[in-house]
């Protein structure tokens, strides 16, 4: 066998007229269509137009020109098959061993702002997948070239015998299926969020491979990251790495509950986190006083962790940052002194991560989190608190301080593991009690490491008290206000202790569970 014949038509054109040259100096004809047909003539390549293969013209806007006998027979018959070849034969149709297509751009059609839905529609590629499937599917014959990345594979092998191997087609098919799967997923997602219905009765997702890791949570373990198409601004994949040795996974995932946590604050903020929970968060006046608190609210367990702001690293910020061991720094950029100085550390690793400065109404976006044999999708937790959500249910009615430094803790403790309890004072968290099997247990670790901080902070529950003893334990800490969802059938004792220890408490009617 040898490659006589290859049709070519591709939207994404690089490299494609190197690629077609050398093949037409190989000898093999070459079919193509429409903008490609007209770039290959145009730089000297010998090309057969579509139609001189079917006998039949392009009609309705390019919509219908490969669908046709002549070019699936082509594809699709198998060569060793002696009723497939009397029938080529009697019909005087040739076979095609190579196939190079890739699709319209459907996911950079829908990632335009404001793409109408027409438009989108009009990118959806029929012809192009029908090809590739064909190709594919009958690859002990046929290779099939989807990727611009494997043309110099693909014409090295040709160019020393005359063909593909067997083992390079069957990983090309394996390429085309994956990636026709892809396309096909990213146009149901869109047609399905069109007519509203977020949870379907076949739910397809596709990400896209950034890097393969060394390892996963465990050095046992394999793993790799991925990126969903068309992912917005603001998130550890679309972060741009400017110094250090590449991400792990446990980086990556503490990384991006940094950014979710440092996401929710418009003012100056710095957060650290440990193990996707943070160990210290601060506000301030700017970058430098924000990462002071944070670094204050628990010097011990910063120590390796991950820091990110939500504004500009400066130069004296970094010289901070510089005295301790850290794995990672995330900031919408970082100064040019701040990123010498930073950069001295060789296994640090830098990210600028844009979008951080600006807070915008957060949209809530599925989560896929999968269980052994299935998965569980839900959106996440984009809920926004509102004046309206707020309900003062003590005697006593907190100060305007005391108000503002318990929105401080909520936002925070909706990112802490449940069942949570944050401390706050002062514009930074002094006490974080994190995944404990009973409320009682979370809370009496947060004031046990806020200590004589405590006296005098607020204190945020990421779900209702069941019963009044952490409002009795926070009383004798010296808490002076509380905030939480309400809602328990014993919210009634807890308001109880509260005004028996003059302490205000807020219900939002919303919890944060985080599991």
């Amino acid at each position: 066998m040898a490659i006589k014949r290859a049709l070519i038509s591709v939207s994404d054109k690089t490299g494609i007229v190197e690629f077609a040259s050398e093949l037409a100096k190989l000898g093999v004809e070459i079919i193509s269509t429409g903008g490609t047909q007209s770039l290959l003539k145009d730089k000297g390549v010998p090309v057969i137009g579509i139609s001189e293969v079917t006998g039949f013209p392009e009609i309705m806007d390019g919509r219908v020109k490969t669908l046709h006998p002549a070019v699936h027979s082509g594809l699709l018959a198998v060569r060793d098959n002696e009723e497939h070849q009397a029938s080529m034969k009697k019909l005087g149709l040739d076979y095609i061993d190579l196939v190079v297509v890739n699709l319209y751009p459907f996911a950079e059609t829908i990632a335009k702002p404001n793409v109408s839905y027409e438009d989108a529609i009009e990118n959806i590629d029929i012809g192009g997948p029908t090809m590739l499937r064909s190709a594919a599917k009958n690859h002990a014959f046929v290779s099939v070239v989807v990727d611009a990345a494997d043309y110099a594979k693909v014409l090295e092998e040709v160019q020393e015998t005359g063909d593909t191997t067997l083992e390079t087609r069957k990983r090309l098919a394996a390429k085309v299926f994956r990636h026709t799967g892809s396309y096909d997923a990213l146009i149901a997602d869109y047609l399905s969020k069109q007519m509203g219905e977020p949870y379907p009765e076949r739910y397809t997702v596709t990400y896209e491979k950034m890097q393969e890791l060394r390892y996963g949570e465990n050095p046992h373990q394999s793993a790799a990251f991925y990126r969903k198409p068309n992912a917005a601004a603001g998130n550890i994949t679309t972060a741009e790495q400017l110094h250090g040795k590449e991400l792990s996974y446990n980086n990556i995932n503490d990384a991006n509950t940094a950014l979710q946590i440092v996401k929710e604050f418009s003012e100056p903020a710095v957060v650290a986190v440990k193990h996707m929970n943070p160990c210290g968060v601060g506000i301030g006046t700017n970058v430098l006083e924000a990462y002071q608190k944070a670094y204050a609210a628990d010097p011990t367990s910063i120590f390796g962790g991950i820091v990110a702001a939500n504004r500009t690293v400066d130069e004296a910020t970094a010289q901070l940052l510089h005295e301790i061991f850290l794995e990672i720094v995330i900031a919408p950029d970082f100064t040019p002194e701040a990123l010498d100085i930073l950069s001295k550390k060789k296994n640090i690793r830098l990210l600028k991560v844009v979008g951080l400065d600006t807070v915008a109404g957060r949209k809530a976006e599925p989560v896929v989190t999968t269980v052994e044999g299935g998965m569980l999708v839900q959106d996440s937790d984009a809920y926004q608190l509102t004046e309206a959500d707020l309900k003062v249910v003590s005697e006593r009615q907190p100060t305007e301080e005391e108000m503002k430094q318990l929105l401080f803790a909520w936002k925070v403790v909706k990112h802490v593991k449940s069942n949570a309890i944050v401390l706050v004072a002062d514009d930074m968290t002094v006490g974080v009690g994190a995944g404990q099997m009973n409320r009682v247990g979370a809370a009496k670790i947060a004031i046990e490491q806020a200590g004589d901080k405590s006296k005098g902070a607020v204190l945020s529950s990421d779900a209702f008290f069941p019963m009044g003893d952490t409002l009795e334990m926070a009383a004798k800490a010296g808490i002076t206000a509380v905030i939480q969802p309400g809602g328990s059938i014993k919210d009634e004792e807890s308001i109880r202790v509260a005004n028996e220890n003059g302490i205000a408490m807020v219900m939002t009617g919303v919890r944060h569970f985080k599991h």
